[in-house]
């Protein structure tokens, strides 16, 4: 090469020496999570689906209480304590000092966390008058189910640092509930701002908390975008970027993490699992979670309204086959009731539903469709972990009903239009799971299967029985975790009797991670929290 080309060579091959360090330097501190679906909105008081709360709860909101990682434990939160008093009615919470919320270019804080912030958070949820509470387009699906509005007498705020909360009665997984997602704790001075502007909308598409991370942007079913908050009270994040990039089929999900196109890929299917621990790049990790696969029945659709055309359907469905399909070979195990075996409260002489045809179209003839009868069944697109093939499941259904008459229908749905259609009540069998917010029976019991929660939409089944909902009220308003078992088991009996689900599964939860990925978690909520994610 000539001695006068050297020199301006030289410094071009300098400069793209220091344009990769930067690069590597920057992806250190970024992480790209591929996720299952998009989120339905970020104002996570309007929603239950696992994803948004990743994309809200986990990232840009907080509560008072938190579960400690990878357990469901409660640990201080935005309270750095409280006390009950002796009669389990008045739950008083000491605020940290000084937690700051996110500063963005679309809202500028005055002033720290304080108690007018608690109050708003919840008395936008529980008290109809407020300004905020006829706002909501989907309601408040959590504390309608969980009937909170009932059970809260008033919150007080003490002093500016200091909140008390008085209860009409007793309820045990009350502390437990606080940790939840729809508890989170909003600015009450970012509210008052959107709504001088009429802007009460950007509280659900441009969010503002206390979290770890502070929301960027988000392209629809494409990215969501978050910073490190440096401000963060708890310390901030390794992670200057956190990207969850939607991917809702696994297949896809699995490339991009091979291709380190993403670091961490969510909820892989079972029947992956060996390959990927064989990949000398990946590491897994799986936990036996609370998680529930389920076929929602429709009561409120005839002939659903029937017990003997449900348990026709939980006879004719083989969920061994499906268990097979699905989860592979130590993947799942077969549900009986509403939540696992393993969590408190289970009668292990419940049995489930055997594969019996003979015995279904009986069931079928007394009830007076012995010539047949027409149904739909609705899924999703993709896969999560409470239903890893989607396709698969809804096809073996199919075939299955067939065997004893009915013909049924298949309509596929995004995730976000599926869970509105359904809170309508507008389908005959659709494929839901759910993961346990906070390690209480009552989580899957209350949200899922109350009268409450057949009102509000949330009760895919939209099942409300009296007896089993007074046993489920009363279970929550004993101390003794003993009795409190003995009511669900009681509970259990009805629900099995009455078969307004088919119960599928209770899957393992699984994430693939590429080496080098430290300080992530799984949650035995089925919850992603990646405030404490460092990257080599």
């Amino acid at each position: 090469m000539p001695a006068p080309l050297l020199l301006p060579f030289l410094r071009l091959l300098l400069a793209g020496t220091l344009v990769c360090a930067a690069q590597v330097q920057a992806a250190s501190d970024s992480l790209v999570v591929c996720t299952e679906a998009s989120p339905e909105g970020f104002d996570i008081v309007q929603y239950t689906a696992a994803t948004t709360a990743d994309a809200s709860a986990e990232t840009v909101f907080e509560r008072l209480i938190h579960f400690a990682p990878g357990s469901s434990a409660l640990v201080p939160g935005l309270a750095e304590r409280w006390e009950v008093s002796a009669d389990g009615l008045s739950y008083t919470f000491q605020l940290r000092q000084n937690v700051a919320f996110h500063r963005t270019a679309w809202f500028q804080p005055s002033r720290p966390l304080n108690a007018d912030d608690v109050l708003w958070s919840f008395q936008r949820q529980l008290d109809p008058q407020h300004p905020w509470h006829a706002l909501s387009v989907r309601g408040f699906p959590y504390a309608e189910a969980m009937a909170m509005a009932a059970l809260i007498e008033r919150i007080e705020k003490l002093d500016e640092q200091r909140v008390r909360f008085v209860l009409k009665h007793p309820e045990a997984p009350f502390l437990a509930n606080l940790a939840m997602g729809f508890a989170s704790i909003y600015s009450a001075e970012y509210a008052e701002q959107l709504l001088a502007q009429g802007k009460p909308e950007q509280l659900n598409s441009l969010p503002v908390g206390t979290g770890p991370f502070v929301f960027e942007r988000y392209a629809k079913d494409a990215q969501v975008r978050f910073r490190g908050n440096p401000e963060y009270w708890n310390g901030a994040p390794a992670l200057k970027r956190l990207i969850f990039a939607i991917t809702p089929e696994p297949n896809v999900r699995q490339q991009r993490l091979k291709a380190d196109d993403c670091q961490i890929a969510l909820y892989p299917r079972p029947v992956d699992i060996p390959a990927l621990k064989a990949d000398p790049e990946l590491q897994v990790l799986e936990l036996d979670s609370l998680l529930t696969a389920y076929i929602g029945i429709n009561t409120r659709h005839p002939p659903l309204d029937d017990v003997r055309v449900r348990q026709a359907l939980n006879l004719a469905f083989d969920k061994a086959t499906y268990l097979r399909a699905q989860y592979g070979d130590g993947g799942a195990s077969p549900a009986v009731a509403p939540y696992p075996n393993t969590l408190w409260g289970h009668d292990e002489r419940l049995r489930g539903w055997p594969h019996d045809v003979p015995r279904a179209k009986r069931l079928l003839a007394e009830a007076g469709y012995a010539q047949g009868l027409r149904l739909s069944i609705w899924t999703r697109p993709g896969g999560g972990p409470t239903n890893p093939n989607p396709g698969i499941g809804t096809q073996l259904l199919q075939a299955d009903l067939a065997a004893i008459g009915i013909q049924a229908d298949i309509r596929m749905f995004e995730w976000g239009e599926l869970i509105k259609r359904a809170k309508n009540g507008e389908h005959d069998l659709v494929f839901m799971g759910w993961a346990g917010d906070n390690g209480d029976p009552d989580n899957f019991l209350t949200p899922n299967l109350s009268c409450a929660a057949a009102q509000s939409g949330e009760n895919q089944a939209g099942w409300c029985n009296q007896a089993f909902d007074g046993l489920i009220r009363e279970a929550r308003q004993r101390v003794e975790q003993s009795q409190r078992a003995a009511l669900y088991r009681q509970a259990l009996a009805i629900f099995h009797e009455q078969a307004p689900w088919i119960p599928l599964a209770h899957p393992k939860q699984f994430s693939a991670l590429r080496k080098g990925i430290e300080g992530f978690t799984l949650s035995p909520m089925g919850s992603n929290n990646f405030a404490r994610v460092t990257l080599e």
